[in-house]
């Protein structure tokens, strides 16, 4: 029976365990960091590359001597100097045929903490059921490892609805016989309670409500809306790219 785990923030992603055996990695961030990395390659970015933290962003910059990144990122979802805010909306009219190196306080750590699994994928609202048919595809006896990036140490409601409508997707893609663990089976039932208002559960969310505040409503539409892009990213060496995606 082929197996679906969840780990319900980043800070549970145990590195030597996730290069041990054969898993694949789904990592999702929501609001914000994953459902940029998919938009951002849908509008054309070259490729994404996370990083850690914005001074890892600031030296490849410098080692690479190329003038067309762009450098995103935030710390707690406030704006850093010298980095373009790493929202969708933001990002969109720019990063056509640019290299997006992003920072994020959750989303890029948690990529860069999956890279030992098998396989990585960028998964959000936006992707899931994509990424759920290509892992489908060639599916054997690998573990899913879904992969929720969470808030600083805390879980995150919208990554948890996000991991359950993932879940959902690739549950219906092998007819129902996966075998899912007691916090795969929380998330998937918690999405199957709430289907039809993604919307309001990530409005209702932590990070939804300081969007709100500073009137990031528009985001929080475009975040919500699923399986609008029909690409299945892959990180593979420490770039997300293109040729790493499938398009439906």
């Amino acid at each position: 029976m082929k197996k679906i785990h969840l780990l319900t923030r980043k800070e549970e992603i145990n590195e030597q365990k996730m290069a041990e055996g054969d898993k694949i990695a789904v990592v999702l961030d929501v609001l914000l960091a994953t459902t940029t990395i998919v938009s951002a390659l849908h509008d054309g970015a070259v490729e994404v590359i996370p990083v850690l933290d914005c001074d890892e962003a600031v030296s490849l910059h410098k080692q690479s001597g190329e003038t067309d990144w762009i450098l995103a990122g935030e710390l707690s979802a406030k704006p850093v100097e010298g980095f373009v805010y790493p929202s969708p909306s933001i990002l969109r009219n720019s990063v056509s045929g640019k290299v997006l190196v992003l920072s994020t306080t959750n989303g890029t750590v948690a990529l860069r903490k999956s890279t030992g699994a098998k396989e990585v994928f960028i998964a959000s609202l936006l992707n899931n059921p994509f990424v759920a048919s290509e892992i489908s595809k060639n599916w054997q006896d690998e573990t899913i490892m879904v992969v929720c990036s969470g808030n600083s140490g805390e879980m995150s409601l919208e990554d948890f609805y996000g991991a359950g409508h993932f879940i959902d997707c690739l549950y219906r893609e092998k007819g129902g016989e996966v075998e899912l663990t007691d916090a795969a089976l929380a998330a998937h039932f918690f999405y199957k309670g709430k289907q039809d208002e993604a919307i309001a559960i990530l409005r209702s969310s932590y990070v939804g409500k300081m969007f709100d505040k500073h009137r990031f409503e528009d985001e929080l539409g475009f975040a919500a809306q699923k399986g609008i892009i029909g690409l299945a990213p892959k990180l593979k060496q420490g770039k997300i790219a293109l040729e790493a995606s499938v398009k439906q």
